[in-house]
Order: structure tokens, then C-alpha cells, then sequence
């Protein structure tokens, strides 16, 4: 058949007319299948544990399905273009935009041959500037003079700012120039949520770059895209735009697998199959300020007086939603992942939302994700429900239960929303995390919990086992190797190896990260057994119930040669498929 979706449809009324429930199998051969639409996997497609629905690969092939567009029709410039530096003329090529669903595509990523090209910023590279001061009573920020009348005259820039542990991405409203500096205010609703929200707050050191103007590309592997659509690149040395494959992503999310608490989805497994090119444009519709691991703020203020009907000394109320990924999970179980591939994507790789239990993600690699790598449970997001009051379901199959994550490789994710995590899990009960391979991160590696509370909430057996963690944290501050939140009983963390953590010289404070780090409320824990190159821990207002045993340079060196991926899956290491 043409499509993915034309042989799913197929299995599912074999099964539906024939009243039956024998095994789906599709098998699906190599190349780009490009989505119009989420496939949608409902109760009506499960299987049962002998009889399961399998979308796997053709033998040695690669099956890609894809949420982007190809751009076509490149060009040499020669018409003049608004703001573009001296240093462009002749070097940039254009393209017009594609349409997708009958619409111009808008985007934030763009990829040549499977390399992700970078939107046109000031400064460039790794390279940041600091702010000058910040006014919450004018909910403005000045910053240098050198910078800021680049901007005078420009709409449509962004500005990203380091929040120690998070990022925030302002949309530009007004400028105002000072002698010595130039006073910026923000566009809504992200301006009253960054003044407004307690916690990270700006300082006056705080780094920050500028994206999304003709001005700032003045570099080979930079793009833009003008307001009428059109696309702009400098190629590379290497890169001829009239033979290349150029892929914008136009959908959010791949795969949509969606049942209830009382008719879930379940038995179906992915085998060998790549998503990629996924969209996700909310920070240039609504801006963006995150509260951690990529949960993204929809209201926040610090009430005066403190105190809450749930507590009388909070002073720190928020609301918060997850971000998007590309392949989705709710009301589903035994659903299982074995050798795909999470490459090119905006947002998160892999989520199980709510009402799932006993799934599996194995043997998969995550890489060139823009946020998570995998997300897992509630963050207490979307219910109207404030995020500091911890998560309790009066339903409990609402919990993420019983979810295994081993022997994947989850390298360069984070690559844009800084403040995202390799591996983060919300209020999740009995996940197991081990043998995984995560490095190349900007800030922690695993992030178990959610809550920053002591009382009871629905976490507990939780086990971070034989994981192999390395050059995480680059970017920014206060995080860790393993990094924890709130009361998890009988949860261990155990024989991991985690060594090179140093955050970037923008970071507000590059000392402050640690292997494992138990952040507030983590209680009724075991810490045992993890290498690392010295004792560096933290346990910021934990509870009194919290084990240590035997972490460090000491600790036997068969435990740095047990963790990470298992020999059956170490190919992953040495595998260089985009």
C-alpha cells in the first residue's frame, strides 16, 4: 500500500469484519514517508500480548516518517533584500517557502541533508552578550548599546535569555535608546509571565543572544525567513543547494496513540522506524518562559500576602503545560519501542502523558531533538491546577506506571530549549531507567520527580540503574547527572557512571551542578553504588529518610564497565545514521 495510514486502516477493519484478533503485521520499506496528518492509533488498533499490532521496518532498511516539507527551487539572490549585511552580498540563496495544508509554512528549523542549519542570530556560534539591568516595574531589560541599535528599526527578533536552569525566548516589542544602552520591552503574554513569575529571575549579568532578522545572517549554515515566506541561506563550502534535500517541518507531532482509562490502546509495537522533522512554532506565536524541563509557564505570580488554602507559607503560584513531541501516548499500555530512531525534531521525542503503564522503550537512539529526549507522567501541566500542589489522582490508572527505559541512546537533545533533560519523568510510579548511554546535553541528564514538595503525592519504586552519564549540563547551572524532586519511596538510585559535567562560561554560576543532586522534598531514597570522579552532591531540603551508600571515586571500577548500554545494544555507540 502507499501509506502507513492506508495499512493501519487495513488491519484495523480486517479485524473490525472479521471479528478476530489476529496478529497486524506492517511491514514497511525503506524511504520518507511525509505525513499530512498525526497518525492516529485508537482502541480499535490494539492487539493483545500474543497477538500485538507491529509497524516494523523492511529488513535492513530504514522507513522515515516524516512532518516536513521539501523546499525546491533554490536560487542565487539577486534582488535586494532589507537589512541584510554587506558581508551576504552574493553568498545567500532563496527559496520560496512551501505551502503545507493549503498555507505558507512558518518555522523554526530548517535541515540540509539531515544537518540542522542555524537561524540567523547576533551573536553568533556559542558566543552571548550580558544584560545591562532589568525594571519588573517597567517589564523592560537594557542591554549594550553595540547590540541593541542593530534592532532600532526591525520587527520580529527574538530574545533569548539564561534563567540558570531554564531559558526564556522574548518576542521584541518596542526599543528604547538610552546613552549607553538600549531599553527593550516584550510582546504578551510572555512579557507579564517573565516579570512576573518568582523563580529564576533575571540578574544583572544574565546572557542573552538575538535571532530572527535578515541583519544577523552573516555566516555560512545561517537561514531566515522573511515576513511574505521567502527563505534565505548562506550554503556551507559543501553544500550545493541545487542538488541538496532542504526540509522544513510543518506538524508537531508524528504519531498520536490515544485511548481512556476504561478502552485503552494496547499491544502495539514500533519496530525500526525513524520519526523525524517535527514543528513546533509557540515561541514565535506566544513566546516562551519555561519553568524546568521544558514545562513552559502559562501563568505565574507571587501572591501577597503568601499562603494558600494547600499551604500557608507558599509564596509561589504557577501554571504550566508540556511541551509537544513527536511521537504522543495516553490511556495506553504495552505499547513498546524497539530500535527506532527520534532524529530532527523541534520539540520532545518520546511521551507517555497520562494513563499508561507497562511500555517499553528500548535499543532507540534520541538525537538532534530541539527539547526532551523522552517525557513521561504528569508535571501536574494542563489541569488548571496550581503546580506546587502535589499530584494525587483520586483515579489512580491516571499514573504513569510500570514504563521501562533501557538500553537507548539519547545524545544531543536540548539543543534548543536549553533547559530540557535527557530523560525527565513527572510523578511517576515503579519507571525503571537503566543501562541507557545520555551525554551531549545542555542541562541535566535524568530528572526523576516533580513538586519540590515532602507530602505524599503519587511517586514511589522508582529505579535509576546502570546508566552511563557524561558531558551533561553544558549550558547552563543547577543541575546534575541525576537530578530529583520531591517525597519517592523505596525509589534507588543505583550503580551509575557519571563523570564530565561543566557548565558553559555563560552559565550564572558554572560551580553550581553536582553528579546526583536531590533537590527539594526528595525523601525515603537510596543513593548507592554511582562512580563519579569526586563527591560532589547535593541535598537541598530533603527529607530525613534519604540513604547514601558507597558513591564516588571508590566505588568499584566494574561499575563504570556495567553501565551504559548492554553489549547486545552497544552498535548504537558506534552507529552514525542521520
Amino acid at each position: 500500500m502507499a501509506s502507513v495510514a492506508a495499512a493501519q486502516r487495513q488491519g484495523r477493519e480486517f479485524r473490525r469484519l472479521n471479528k478476530t484478533l489476529e496478529e497486524v503485521r506492517i511491514i514497511v520499506r525503506g524511504g520518507v514517508y511525509q505525513l499530512d496528518r498525526p497518525l492516529f492509533f485508537s482502541p480499535e488498533d490494539s492487539g493483545n500480548d500474543t497477538r500485538p499490532t507491529v509497524i516494523e521496518s523492511a529488513p535492513n532498511e530504514w522507513p522515515v516518517l516524516s512532518g516536513g516539507v521539501v523546499v525546491k527551487g533554490w536560487r542565487k539572490l539577486t534582488e535586494e533584500i532589507a537589512g541584510l549585511p554587506a558581508s551576504s552580498k552574493g553568498q545567500i540563496w532563496v527559496a520560496e517557502a512551501p505551502l503545507f495544508d493549503g498555507k505558507t509554512v512558518k518555522f523554526r528549523q530548517l535541515w540540509i541533508n539531515e544537518w540542522k542549519a542555524v537561524r540567523a542570530r547576533e551573536p553568533n556560534g556559542e558566543n552571548m552578550e550580558r544584560i545591562i539591568s532589568w525594571s519588573p516595574d517597567k517589564k523592560e531589560i537594557c542591554i549594550p548599546v553595540a547590540i541593541g541599535t542593530v534592532i532600532r528599526n526591525l520587527s520580529g527578533i527574538e530574545m533569548t535569555i539564561i534563567q540558570q536552569w531554564t531559558i526564556a525566548v522574548l518576542r521584541i516589542n518596542s526599543v528604547r535608546v538610552e546613552a549607553n544602552e538600549v531599553c527593550v520591552t516584550f510582546h504578551e503574554p510572555e512579557s507579564k509571565i517573565e516579570f512576573e513569575h518568582p523563580s529564576p529571575k533575571l540578574t544583572s549579568k544574565t546572557a542573552f543572544f538575538l535571532a530572527n532578522a535578515a541583519a544577523f545572517l552573516d555566516k555560512p549554515g545561517e537561514w531566515f525567513q522573511t515576513p511574505d515566506g521567502r527563505i534565505l541561506y548562506w550554503p556551507r563550502s559543501n553544500e550545493d543547494l541545487t542538488k541538496a534535500k532542504v526540509v522544513i517541518p510543518a506538524l508537531d507531532t508524528l504519531v498520536q496513540i490515544s485511548g481512556s482509562l476504561d478502552r485503552p490502546v494496547e499491544h502495539i509495537t514500533f519496530k525500526g522506524i525513524k520519526f523525524s522533522h517535527t514543528s513546533w512554532m509557540r515561541p514565535s506565536e506566544f513566546g516562551y518562559v519555561a519553568e524546568q524541563a521544558g514545562m513552559y509557564i502559562t501563568n505565574a505570580y507571587k501572591p501577597t500576602p503568601a499562603g494558600t488554602p494547600e499551604d500557608a507559607k507558599l509564596d509561589n503560584q504557577e501554571w504550566i503545560e508540556r511541551p509537544p513531541a513527536a511521537v504522543s501516548a495516553s490511556g495506553a499500555h504495552h505499547i513498546r519501542f524497539e530500535h527506532c530512531r527520534f532524529e530532527h525534531l523541534a520539540s520532545a521525542g518520546l511521551d507517555f502523558v497520562s494513563g499508561t503503564h507497562d511500555d517499553v522503550i528500548e535499543g532507540c537512539v534520541f538525537r538532534d531533538i530541539g527539547g526532551n529526549g523522552i517525557q513521561i507522567g504528569s508535571f501536574q501541566d494542563g489541569h488548571g491546577v496550581d503546580n506546587n500542589i502535589p499530584y494525587n489522582p483520586a483515579d489512580e490508572r491516571k499514573i504513569c506506571t510500570r514504563e521501562r527505559i533501557a538500553n537507548n541512546l539519547v545524545t544531543d537533545c536540548t539543543n534548543e530549549d536549553w533547559g530540557c533533560v535527557g530523560i525527565t519523568v513527572g510523578y511517576g510510579r515503579d519507571i525503571v531507567i537503566e543501562h541507557n548511554e545520555i551525554n551531549n546535553l545542555s542541562y541535566s541528564g535524568i530528572s526523576l520527580g516533580w513538586g519540590w514538595t515532602s507530602k505524599p503525592n503519587a511517586m514511589r519504586n522508582n529505579k535509576i540503574h546502570a546508566n552511563h552519564i557524561h558531558n551533561v549540563v553544558q549550558r547552563l547551572t543547577d543541575g546534575g547527572g541525576i537530578y530529583t524532586l520531591s517525597s519517592q519511596p523505596n525509589t534507588v538510585i543505583s550503580e551509575n557512571y557519571i563523570h564530565d559535567i561543566s557548565p558553559g562560561q555563560w552559565a550564572h554560576n558554572r560551580g553550581l551542578w553536582y553528579y546526583v543532586y536531590l533537590d527539594e522534598g526528595s525523601n525515603f531514597m537510596t543513593v548507592r553504588d554511582n562512580w563519579c570522579p569526586e563527591e560532589k552532591f547535593f541535598k537541598h531540603q530533603n527529607g530525613p529518610n534519604n540513604k547514601w551508600d558507597r558513591n564516588g571515586p571508590t566505588v568499584a571500577k566494574s561499575i563504570q564497565d556495567n553501565a551504559g548500554l548492554e553489549t547486545p545494544f552497544r552498535d548504537l555507540l558506534l552507529d552514525k545514521t542521520q
